[in-house]
């Protein structure tokens, strides 16, 4: 019970005037419920010629509470249904008793769609709150927290994962607002049939539900063995697609298939559990029901027999339709049992993303930087991945205007060390400062504004030429965008497309080639114009007419700003203001170009094995 409250304390309070509403409706469909099935009795009562006793008017109002009510209603009802007898005759009466069941029936089906039609826009709402809470709480985090999990995985839980969660909160908000009032009112008038009867069923019906309670016991621990596989199974297929011109390569289809079809039939093993202990609900809720039934059959016959009893044959037929009537909502009840235990497993699984630690998160008073005025600061800085140092000791000063080369093997920590920078990660030990403020203390979104990133794989998105090159930016006219995409050497190709700056390249700019994705990054970069730049080797994966173009590109991106830039390619960084030669995650020599030629030592020998 308190797994229900839980859910919907979390994820429904927004949607309570539909909640009310579903609750209104399903009383309502209730009470007109009850209504029809009680023309039930005098029916029986016409056609076996039972009905003996006379009713006399009651006036409306000349007794007080609810049980002097309801004993009037009834006398009522029985004066008019005899009135018709008298004058009309039974058959007639018959008709008029029909008549009522079939409109008494259409409210209550009416009243009962308006009941689930209430909460259309709760199921809808939630699947949207929850998936919107997800991307946007993974668009928070910090890279960091991706290095250590499944794109698939992740994948799992914003689709299925959420769907069971939306399947258990329908299921709790029936187990709050719909079973509970069926089963009181229907309870209630039981107890007003029969109490003798009534007590008897109560005592049969808790050692029913304890033996269809111990099925679910480990239907929540099954259910989050399935989905962590089904995240799992998401990973293969985003890998596999991903990585499908090295697998070909490799003639590594029938590994992969095999693998695949190993982890496929893990899943339908685990869900062929879960899915037969959900479908045992039905079979042993019918069997046991069919037991009390059989039961109340044989105590309510006794009671009917013995002449010792409150009921008449006609009202135990009533009290039978009642009784059929209250058993759906206990099944019911037991059935949301396990769709809740099935959704906690998922939401345990969801909020591992929601409640994620951003160790990155920043302070409420955080500065807001409006330029670049000086420089770019390390100072002492140590950096690990789980336990191995990247980097050690670094003391490095970028100054306004200056470009600052970064070499060494691959390793070496280079592209660590421009990830801090945007503050993509924070430093284990030692300080970054921008114009003399810690990084740390620097509202983030004020810093990256100040930074252009271009990347060795250029990351475009499957959209139109003008959406990726204007990413980031706000109200860029069109005119600005074909100015960046000339610099960066990118406007002819795009023309040459069938709609130009609307044509849509593909998933991950796949219509392209790599110099193309390259140019179309750096008109991303240049349109931004951003005071810092980053450039973590842009032309490494190009061949030699790409590379030209890329670098014409670069060198007009980098006119009048500070870079940072990473290149395996020597040849591309002789003429920055200082080159850092990085080895294991130290900086071991620094200088211009011709400085380092003639110390003779890591940089020479890189320059060297280039030659070669």
């Amino acid at each position: 019970m308190k797994s229900i409250f839980l859910l919907i304390k979390r994820f429904v309070p927004k949607y309570k005037m539909y909640v009310v509403w579903n609750f209104v409706f399903n009383l309502l469909s209730t009470l007109f419920n009850l209504f029809s099935f009680a023309a039930i009795i005098p029916i029986l009562q016409i056609l076996f010629g039972m009905q003996t006793e006379r009713h006399d008017f009651i006036a409306w109002g000349s007794t007080h509470g609810f049980d002097a009510f309801v004993k009037t209603l009834t006398n009522n009802a029985y004066y008019y249904i005899e009135q018709i007898i008298e004058t009309s005759g039974p058959v007639m009466a018959l008709f008029y008793l029909g008549l009522f069941l079939i409109v008494m029936t259409l409210f209550k089906t009416g009243t009962t769609y308006l009941a689930s039609a209430s909460l259309v826009p709760v199921r809808t709402g939630v699947l949207r709150d929850i998936r919107n809470q997800i991307f946007q709480k993974m668009m928070r985090l910090p890279l960091a927290y991706f290095s250590n999990e499944r794109k698939g995985d992740i994948m799992s839980r914003m689709t299925s994962d959420v769907v069971e969660i939306e399947a258990s909160i329908m299921s709790s908000l029936e187990v709050i607002f719909k079973n509970p009032v069926l089963i009181v009112v229907y309870i209630g008038v039981l107890f007003a049939l029969s109490w003798k009867l009534t007590l008897f069923v109560l005592v049969l019906l808790p050692i029913s539900g304890y033996f269809i309670g111990r099925i679910g016991r480990s239907l929540k621990r099954k259910s989050l063995r399935g989905q962590q596989q089904t995240g799992e199974l998401l990973s293969q297929i985003e890998e596999s697609l991903g990585g499908l011109r090295v697998v070909k390569a490799f003639n590594a289809e029938e590994k992969l298939s095999d693998r695949f079809a190993q982890l496929n039939d893990t899943i339908r093993r685990t869900f062929n559990k879960i899915h037969s202990r959900y479908l045992l609900a039905h079979p042993v809720g019918e069997f046991l029901g069919t037991m009390v039934i059989a039961l109340l059959l044989w105590f309510g016959g006794y009671l009917i027999l013995d002449g010792s009893g409150d009921l008449s044959a006609p009202q135990f037929i009533y009290y039978l339709v009642i009784f059929y009537s209250i058993v759906p909502p206990f099944k019911d009840l037991s059935k949301a049992s396990y769709s809740v235990r099935k959704g906690m497993a998922s939401l345990e699984r969801v909020d591992d993303i929601l409640k994620a630690e951003d160790k990155l998160a920043q302070k409420p008073d955080a500065v807001q930087l409006q330029s670049f005025e000086q420089a770019i600061r390390f100072e002492k800085v140590w950096f690990k991945y789980k336990e191995k140092w990247v980097l050690r000791d670094v003391d490095l000063e970028i100054p306004k205007g200056k470009t600052i080369a970064l070499v060494g093997q691959s390793g070496s920590g280079k592209s660590t060390l421009v990830d801090l920078i945007p503050r993509f990660y924070d430093v284990n030990e030692g300080a970054i400062y921008i114009d003399n403020h810690d990084i740390r203390n620097v509202n983030t979104t004020s810093l990256r504004s100040l930074m252009g990133n271009v990347n060795q794989e250029a990351i475009l998105f499957n959209d139109t030429f003008y959406n990726n090159i204007t990413f980031g930016v706000e109200s860029a006219t069109m005119e600005e965008v074909e100015a960046a995409a000339r610099i960066a050497n990118a406007h002819d190709f795009i023309m040459a497309t069938p709609d130009g700056y609307q044509t849509m390249i593909g998933d991950r700019g796949g219509r392209l080639s790599g110099g193309q994705r390259q140019r179309i990054s750096i008109a991303r970069a240049i349109l931004k114009n951003p005071p810092i730049l980053i450039l973590d080797e842009a032309t490494s994966a190009l061949d030699t007419e790409s590379e030209r173009l890329v670098q014409e590109a670069i060198e007009h991106l980098m006119k009048n700003r500070t870079v940072v830039v990473i290149a395996h390619r020597l040849s591309t960084i002789k003429s920055a203001d200082e080159i850092c030669v990085m080895h294991e995650g130290e900086i071991v020599e620094r200088g211009r170009h011709k400085e380092l030629i003639a110390l003779d030592g890591y940089y020479k020998r890189l320059v060297d094995m280039q030659s070669f």
